[in-house]
């Protein structure tokens, strides 16, 4: 078998930082076998070189290699192009086509962007996987394919599974090896290596001296984040060697083609959602419309108050706190306006009247009207705050823009 220096020579990987060794060296590992490798990695790392690795080393290197990159094929279109379709099995099927899986029997097949396939088509190449078997589209006869899948691919796939994007029983049949590419970033030794690898590629390329940094620069690239890896890299050493008028490039000169190099700001991400963060639009949309229940559940008793009463003066000042709730600094109400507000409220009651079953019929009448079931929603809002603040039911009902005593009525409700 040959060496990791020798394959790493011959499939041009520079670098001799542990972590690429040790991808380099399960490749050449798993190559001789027929199982499915997963590469993963962030986008840039080169992780089209580990499948061509275990292709040549394998015993289907005299086979077909085919590279496909599943996020540039339409969706549409991704079924006809891997496991190909029969003549008028759809609009523009002028003939009949094989697809890759059948191109490249007895072969290899390199997956890129795996985790872009559409469910429809993971559930077919699932099969592939399970007993090498594929349909064509249009067609109703099961064929046969003996195939290698290595697939690669930058997303965080268990974050996929979770959000129904991608199968768990595909993801576990894809990776039953996985080979892991460290970011540039972890990879301080290597990135002026390869800088000067590819200044001396492109020097030939251009017919032009090599560019060269000096100790200022070379800092400045060390010390730099690198978002797009080694093809990020590949793209400066282009630039400079294009542009620049020098071969000597200082770090003031490398600064000016990396971007945000002035910014000192570190990057936040958030990998949870603060506690009283309802950044999800659904659950902004249900929070909204449990705080407009509420609303409205204290205009049905405030209603029914003024109707049983029939003074409005002094169901003002017993629900002082109540109409401050629903009006807020708006509540600067002329007697008059409320007085006329009475009235109108009493007419409807007074016309309904005939039709009353008892003396809540007309806050029944706007629950019927409500089109949508917002008890499970409330339960659900209510459940999430109490676990955000681990039960303190005063801060939960502060989240939730009601009263500590409705809240817990509504715990009791729910049976909490």
């Amino acid at each position: 078998m040959e060496s990791i220096q020798a394959i790493k020579q011959r499939f041009e990987i520079i670098g001799n930082d542990p972590k690429l060794n040790r991808a380099v060296e399960k490749a050449m590992q798993v190559a001789p076998t027929d199982i499915s490798v997963l590469v993963t990695g962030e986008s840039g790392v080169g992780k089209e070189s580990i499948p061509k690795i275990i292709h040549a080393l394998s015993h289907r290197k005299h086979g077909k290699y085919i590279a496909v990159n599943c996020g540039a094929i339409p969706e549409g279109t991704i079924d006809s192009e891997l496991f190909g379709h029969e003549k008028g099995s759809f609009t523009g099927a002028n003939q009949a086509r094989n697809g890759y899986f059948e191109v490249a029997d007895g072969g290899t097949i390199f997956l890129d962007e795996v985790g872009e396939l559409p469910l429809t088509t993971q559930v077919r190449l699932l099969r592939v996987l399970e007993n090498g078997e594929f349909i064509k589209v249009g067609s109703s006869k099961v064929q046969q394919t003996d195939v290698r899948i290595v697939a690669a691919t930058n997303l965080n796939m268990f974050e996929a599974i979770k959000k129904e994007r991608f199968r768990e029983d595909l993801y576990y049949r894809l990776s039953t090896i996985e080979i892991n590419l460290p970011p540039l970033r972890d990879r301080k030794e290597d990135i002026h290596l390869l800088f000067r690898k590819f200044a001396a590629d492109f020097a030939l390329k251009y017919k032009m001296p090599t560019v060269r940094l000096e100790d200022d620069a070379v800092e400045v690239l060390l010390s730099y984040k690198w978002g797009g890896n080694i093809r990020q890299l590949r793209n400066i050493a282009e630039q400079i060697s294009v542009l620049e008028q020098k071969r000597s490039i200082n770090a003031k000169d490398l600064k000016s083609y990396l971007p945000d190099i002035g910014s000192n700001l570190p990057a936040v991400i958030a990998d949870k959602k603060k506690a009283a963060d309802f950044s999800n639009e659904r659950e902004i949309l249900y929070k909204v419309l449990f705080d407009m229940k509420n609303d409205l559940n204290d205009l049905k008793k405030l209603t029914m108050e003024l109707m049983e009463s029939g003074n409005h003066k002094k169901v003002q000042e017993e629900q002082e706190g109540l109409i401050q709730k629903i009006y807020g600094d708006e509540e600067d109400i002329e007697s008059e306006d409320m007085e006329d507000e009475e009235m109108e409220v009493l007419q409807i009651a007074q016309n309904q009247q005939e039709n009353k079953k008892d003396k809540y019929y007309f806050a029944e009448e706007i629950e019927e009207e409500e089109t949508l079931s917002l008890q499970d929603k409330e339960l659900e809002l209510i459940k999430k705050s109490l676990e955000r603040h681990s039960g303190k039911r005063k801060t939960a009902a502060e989240e939730l823009g009601i009263s500590e005593r409705t809240l817990y009525r509504k715990i009791k409700q729910y049976n909490l």
